[in-house]
C-alpha cells in the first residue's frame, strides 16, 4: 500500500476515535464543559495533562530545536518539564483547594475586582492565541506533507475536528480524547526513535543509543556529531554559543510559563480532590518523560542522518556531495511544501550544505568551490522526516503523521477551551451579564470556543513563526503575566487589587513589546535580533523572566502605597494554604 492511502487510513481513524469519545463524553451542563464534572481519576488526568502540553512544540518541533542547537537546545528540555515541579508545589493543589473553574475567576475572587479579573482574561488571550498559532501551524505542517493537500484544506479539517470534540464534549470530551490522544502520540514518537536507534547503533533504546557508538564508525554518537558538524563550519553539537544569562532567563521563563499556563492549570481543577491534583502532576510528569528523554537521541539521530545524508564522502573532495539529480525521494516530497529548499549557488550540480555564517570557515569553502550554502532545512520538519530519511517503512511514517496531528489537535483543544471559558464564564456570566442561565452560558462557551477555533485556523494559515519560537513566545508571555499574580494570591496577604492589576499590565506590555521589536512577528522587527542589541543579553525568548521580576516589583510597589486587601480577603488566602480539610475543595 503506498504511503498516501496508509496515512489517510491512519490518520482517518484516529480522528474517528476522537469524535466517538466525543460523542460518548458530551458535556451537559457548565461543570462538565469547565472542568468535566471535577470527577476525573489523577491517573487518567495525568495523562490528558501530558498530551495537552506535549503540544506540537513537544512532538514536532523541539527535537528540531536540540537536532540544530545541540546543546543550546536542552534549555527547552529543562524549562518545560521544570515548570511541573513549580506546579506541583506552588500551585495546583492550592487552586484545586479554592474549587472555582477558571484561573480569572481565581484572581477576581482573590484580588476583589472584576478589573482585575478582566485584565487576566486579556493575559489568557494572549497568550492562548499566540500558543494555538503555534498549533495550526503543526496541523498545517502535516497535512500539507503527509496527506499531500493544500495547507487550507489540511487547517480546515483540522479546525472541523476540534471543533466537534471541543465544542461539543467541552472539557469532559477534551479529557478523553485527550488520553487517546497521548497514546497515539506516545507510540508514534517511540517507535521510529527505536528503530532509527537500532539501525544507527544496534542499541534499541534510544536514551541509551545516545550514548553508544555509531555502527562502522567506533566514536559514540556525540563524538561522531561533533566531528560531521564541525568539518562543516557548525558549532559543536556539544556546545552553545548562548551566554549564561541567556540560558537561565530562557529557562526560567519556560519553567514559569509551563506553571502559569491556563490550559495546563485548568486540567488540576478537574480533579475530586486535592491531593489528587498534586497526583495528577506527579503523573504527568511519569508521562512526559516518556517522550522527553527519547526527544535528545531523536534530535541527534536526526541530525547525523540529516547531514551525512548530503554529505556523502570526503568534505571538500569533488563527488563528496550529494547529486541533485540523485536526491533521495523524501526530499522531493518535502520541497513540494517548500519547507526545504535546494538553491546550485556554484552551479556545480551537487548539495552543499555547511555554515556559510562562520567566517572561519569561509576560506576552506572558498578552496573547496562552495559558493554558499544550498540547502535550507526547516527545523520543523525534522522529526516528521526522520522517518523517512532513515527508510523506514510507510506504515511507521504514517503513525508519525497522526501522531504529529494528534499532538497539535490535544493541545489546541485545551487552549480552545480555555479562551472559550474566559470569554463566557469570566466576561460574561461574571462581569457583564450575570443573570444569564446555565443554559445560555453553555450556549456562550460553545459560541465561543467556535469563534476561537477560526480565528486559530488564520493563525495557522498566517503563522507568525516556526513551532517551537510561537510557543516559546506563549510561555514567555505567561511567565511574565498571569504567573506572579496567582503566587502572590496564594503567597501574599499584602498584595492588593492595584498592585495585581499594575503588575500584570506591566508584565505583559514590556514582554510583547519586547518580543514585537525584536521579532517583528507579523511585521519586520524593529531592532536588530542581535545579542549585542538585547537588554542585558537576554532574548526575546528568555525576556519573560524580566518580564515576571517586573510584575513582582510593580504589584508590591503599587500594594504599598495603596489600602490593604480587606480583612476576609486576607483571611480566604490563609485558608487556601491550610492543610485541614484539604480532602475536599472549598468554595468561598
Amino acid at each position: 500500500m503506498d504511503l498516501t492511502t496508509l496515512t489517510y487510513i491512519v490518520v482517518g481513524l484516529s480522528f474517528a476515535l476522537y469524535i466517538g469519545i466525543a460523542i460518548w463524553a458530551k458535556a451537559s451542563t457548565t461543570g462538565e464543559f469547565y472542568v468535566a464534572g471535577k470527577g476525573v481519576n489523577p491517573v487518567v488526568n495525568g495523562m490528558a495533562t501530558a498530551a495537552d502540553w506535549m503540544s506540537a512544540a513537544s512532538f514536532i518541533s523541539m527535537a528540531g530545536l536540540i537536532a540544530f542547537l545541540g546543546y543550546g537546545g536542552s534549555v527547552y528540555l529543562m524549562g518545560w518539564t521544570g515548570g511541573y515541579c513549580l506546579l506541583a508545589m506552588l500551585l495546583a493543589p492550592y487552586l484545586r483547594k479554592y474549587g472555582k473553574f477558571t484561573v480569572p475567576e481565581f484572581i477576581g475572587d482573590r484580588y476583589y475586582s472584576k478589573a482585575a479579573r478582566i485584565v487576566a482574561v486579556i493575559c489568557l488571550i494572549f497568550i492562548s492565541f499566540t500558543y494555538v498559532a503555534g498549533q495550526m501551524r503543526g496541523v498545517g505542517i502535516v497535512f500539507s506533507r503527509f496527506l499531500e493537500v493544500e495547507i487550507l484544506t489540511g487547517l480546515i479539517v483540522g479546525m472541523g475536528i476540534v471543533f466537534i470534540y471541543a465544542v461539543l464534549g467541552g472539557m469532559k470530551g477534551i479529557t478523553y480524547t485527550q488520553v487517546a490522544q497521548y497514546c497515539v502520540l506516545i507510540v508514534a514518537y517511540t517507535i521510529p526513535a527505536i528503530f532509527i536507534a537500532f539501525q544507527l547503533t544496534g542499541n534499541p533504546l534510544p536514551q541509551l543509543a545516545f550514548g553508544s557508538t555509531v555502527n562502522g564508525t567506533g566514536e559514540y554518537m556525540l563524538e561522531r556529531l561533533n566531528t560531521v558538524v564541525t568539518e562543516l563550519g557548525f558549532l559543536e553539537y556539544t556546545t552553545t554559543n548562548k551566554s549564561t544569562i541567556d540560558v537561565f532567563a530562557i529557562t526560567a521563563a519556560l519553567m514559569v510559563g509551563t506553571a502559569g499556563l491556563p490550559h495546563v492549570i485548568v486540567r488540576f481543577f478537574t480533579v475530586p480532590k486535592v491531593r489528587d491534583a498534586r497526583s495528577s502532576a506527579g503523573w504527568a510528569l511519569v508521562f512526559i518523560a516518556l517522550l522527553y528523554t527519547t526527544a535528545p537521541a531523536v534530535g541527534a539521530m536526526a541530525r547525523l542522518n540529516l547531514t551525512e545524508t548530503i554529505q556523502t564522502g570526503e568534505v571538500g573532495a569533488e563527488d563528496g556531495n550529494l547529486s541533485f539529480e540523485e536526491r533521495p525521494d523524501w526530499m522531493k516530497r518535502w520541497e513540494a511544501t517548500g519547507l526545504l529548499k535546494f538553491e546550485d549557488k556554484n552551479g556545480d550540480g551537487r548539495i552543499q550544505y555547511y555554515n556559510d555564517a562562520n567566517k572561519d570557515f569561509a576560506a576552506k569553502a572558498t578552496e573547496y568551490g562552495w559558493a554558499g550554502n544550498e540547502l535550507t532545512v526547516d527545523r520543523d520538519i525534522m522529526v516528521l522526516a526522520n522517518p523517512e530519511i532513515a527508510q523506514l517503512p510507510n506504515w511507521v511514517i504514517a503513525l508519525v503523521a497522526a501522531g504529529g496531528i494528534a499532538a497539535a489537535l490535544s493541545t489546541a483543544a485545551g487552549l480552545l477551551l480555555v479562551i472559550s471559558s474566559g470569554v463566557s464564564h469570566d466576561l460574561l456570566k461574571g462581569t457583564f451579564t450575570p443573570d444569564m442561565t446555565e443554559g445560555q452560558e453553555l450556549m456562550a462557551g460553545r459560541i465561543a470556543a467556535a469563534v476561537a477555533i477560526l480565528i486559530a485556523g488564520y493563525l495557522g494559515y498566517n503563522p507568525p513563526g516556526f513551532v517551537a519560537q510561537v510557543v516559546a513566545f506563549a510561555f514567555g508571555l505567561a511567565a511574565s503575566s498571569l504567573f506572579p499574580v496567582i503566587i502572590m494570591g496564594i503567597f501574599s496577604k499584602k498584595v492588593n487589587r492595584e498592585g495585581a492589576i499594575a503588575g500584570m499590565l506591566t508584565g505583559l506590555i514590556f514582554t510583547m513589546g519586547y518580543i514585537l521589536a525584536y521579532k517583528g512577528v507579523f511585521f519586520d522587527p524593529i531592532i536588530a535580533n542581535t545579542p549585542d542589541n538585547w537588554l542585558f543579553g537576554i532574548s526575546p525568548e528568555g525576556i519573560g523572566t524580566v518580564g515576571m521580576v517586573l510584575n513582582f516589583i510593580v504589584a508590591f510597589a503599587v500594594s504599598k502605597v495603596t489600602a490593604e486587601p480587606p480583612e476576609h480577603i486576607q483571611h480566604m488566602v490563609e485558608d487556601i494554604r491550610v492543610p485541614k480539610g484539604a480532602s475536599g475543595a472549598v468554595d468561598h
